[in-house]
């Protein structure tokens, strides 16, 4: 296959002028948990809220955005992401909490947030150690795990629109149901603030050793992957449903079905975007044809092919 000729396109030169940071050409595949992608057009690193509303008032209405938080459960296709990428960093990763209150930029890691909680007497969120990635993410897709989820401990939340205007989301704005949240696609969460109940930070550490112990029994956590690929169907559960498809360890090119739990793709280590895109749709092809039951992609699939037009290479590091 013919790689696509680079785009010097001046993109960059469209855009407004930030405090942040703008990269053309950024690789993301080492940033996504697959280590797989092509690079972002232009990346951008907005260096506060601040920053980021000045960056959304002023960049032509035109030009695509796509938030990406620390990739755990994305798949950044070959040809990269036309447009820009914007990354939230530090400025967004606060954790503080208020009695049974604790609130959380949208880049703060999951697992960061629950350790929080428990230094501060919270219980109920530790559900979220078991979760590989942000407070932005769970909350774009009501990320739950172990018997609970973000609806069962949100309080409100706040985001920017393409406009950069600054909202207050409360619960009945979020449109909470199964994976899912009804907030427009095009906003970008800053951050959240969640409550749980008195507990003793004893007793939820138990409960995190345990939630930390039954995700190394279960799950290929020190493996290239996405975490959870597909949706568990109403009333069924997707792993048994690939197993019974006889799925498990089902390999195309460098992707893998996982032995350890098949609703989970590996990179073996010289997977493509295509081939784990692929093996997933080849896994939902037999389930179907097994089952009747047709999978939803849980993992979140972005950007475009290498054979795309539109394809990006990389020009500089991020």
């Amino acid at each position: 296959m013919m790689s696509a000729a680079p785009r010097h396109s001046a993109l960059i030169d469209r855009l407004p002028a930030v405090r942040g940071r703008l990269t053309e050409g950024a690789s993301l595949a080492k940033v996504t948990w697959f280590r797989v992608g092509g690079p972002a057009e232009v990346l951008f690193k907005p260096a506060d809220v601040a920053d980021l509303q000045h960056f959304l008032a002023h960049c032509p209405a035109d030009v695509k955005l796509t938030v990406l938080g620390v990739g755990s459960n994305l798949l950044v296709r070959d040809g990269g992401i036309p447009g820009v990428v914007i990354r939230l960093g530090r400025a967004f990763a606060e954790i503080r909490t208020d009695g049974l209150h604790v609130h959380a930029g949208a880049a703060a890691l999951d697992l960061n947030v629950a350790l929080a909680a428990r230094a501060a007497g919270v219980a109920g969120l530790e559900f979220l150690s078991g979760i590989p990635g942000t407070i932005g993410g769970a909350l774009r897709m009501n990320a739950g795990a172990y018997g609970s989820d973000l609806s069962q401990i949100f309080v409100s939340a706040t985001a920017l629109d393409r406009q950069g205007r600054l909202h207050r989301l409360d619960r009945d704005a979020m449109g909470f149901t199964y994976r899912h949240s009804a907030v427009a696609e095009d906003w970008i969460f800053c951050g959240a603030d969640l409550a749980g109940r008195a507990g003793d930070p004893s007793l939820i550490q138990q409960r995190l050793n345990e939630i930390q112990a039954a995700r190394e029994d279960s799950q290929p956590v020190r493996a290239r992957t996405g975490g959870s690929t597909f949706v568990n169907p109403p009333g069924a559960k997707a792993w048994e449903l690939i197993d019974r498809a006889g799925c498990r360890g089902l390999k195309l090119g460098g992707a893998q079905v996982s032995e350890k739990h098949c609703n989970f793709l590996l990179n073996t280590g010289t997977a493509t975007a295509a081939d784990l895109e692929a093996l997933g749709e080849t896994v939902r092809r037999r389930v179907k044809e097994s089952s009747g039951i047709e999978l939803a992609w849980e993992i979140k699939r972005i950007g475009v092919p290498a054979d795309s037009p539109l394809a990006i290479l990389a020009r500089s590091e991020a």
